[in-house]
């Protein structure tokens, strides 16, 4: 039951923000069912890959997902969360608290910052939307920039164990003029590829996964997902906005608290 009910948290976060299930999941699996922050990367992923599904069947159905644009990403992203992974085996656990905490922290801070305005990027950006057609277009300076936010996403998910959204959100938001609506439902699309992508590469990798408590974790995490998915049709953008750095703002205190400890979570 304890492990369904941290999913619910997760996978509500993640419908509203479109991010948050791995970065709130990881930590909340280490703190709450003793899992070092290795094993609770691909528990936490399982949830995320679900809960992810189902939002993204949400967002098709409503038109909002950038499909062409998350399986790119996608795609991307899974070919490099391999790299990641390996890294992750023989990196000292508490550097990469510290990573964690540090990207999340910059991440808060430029979401709280940015001022308000209607959920749209102005100006020259490489992923504009065509007005005549509401479809991405498609240039090489498109494919380049969500080349590389797919590129980093993934390597960071099989660093960290986090699904990437926390990257895709902001990124998109700078490279893009895709409303925030579209930017949460195209990042939830695209961290449900590649959080399934890097699930599949533990297991190749022989990694063990708890089942026993990843299934139940999952199972709550749609059901979250499901609730945040309604959620985040009702609310502005700004207010997705600011829910984003403040979730990521007390998540990056927990981790570095931790990490300031001295000792690996889950120890």
């Amino acid at each position: 039951m304890g492990a369904f009910v941290l999913g619910i948290a997760i996978g509500a976060v993640m419908g509203l923000t479109g991010a948050g299930g791995a970065i709130l999941g990881v930590p909340a699996l280490v703190f709450f069912t003793g899992l070092t922050l290795a094993d609770a990367a691909p528990v936490a992923l399982t949830a995320v890959a679900l809960a992810g599904f189902v939002g993204t069947l949400e967002g098709l159905k409503r038109r909002l997902v950038r499909y062409r644009a998350a399986i790119f990403m996608g795609a991307i992203g899974v070919a490099v969360a391999p790299l990641g992974l390996r890294l992750a085996r023989i990196a000292p656990e508490r550097i990469l608290l510290f990573a964690f905490a540090a990207i999340l922290a910059y991440v808060s801070f430029r979401m709280l910052s940015r001022p308000a305005d209607d959920g749209t990027q102005p100006g020259d950006v490489p992923c504009h939307v065509d007005p005549r057609t509401g479809r991405l277009h498609w240039t090489a300076r498109t494919a380049a920039a969500l080349g590389a936010i797919g590129a980093t996403a993934g390597f960071l998910t099989g660093l960290l164990g986090v699904g990437g959204g926390f990257l895709i959100v902001p990124a998109l938001r700078k490279v893009s003029d895709i409303t925030m609506q579209g930017i949460v439902a195209t990042s939830i699309a695209m961290i449900t590829l590649v959080s399934t992508g890097t699930v599949i590469a533990a297991t190749l990798q022989h990694h063990p996964i708890p089942w026993g408590l990843a299934w139940p974790f999952a199972a709550g995490a749609v059901a979250g997902m499901l609730g945040g998915r309604v959620g985040a049709s009702r609310l502005p953008a700004r207010r997705l906005q600011q829910l984003f750095g403040i979730v990521a703002a007390v998540v990056a205190l927990a981790v570095l608290w931790r990490a300031l400890q001295g000792t690996a979570l889950g120890a």
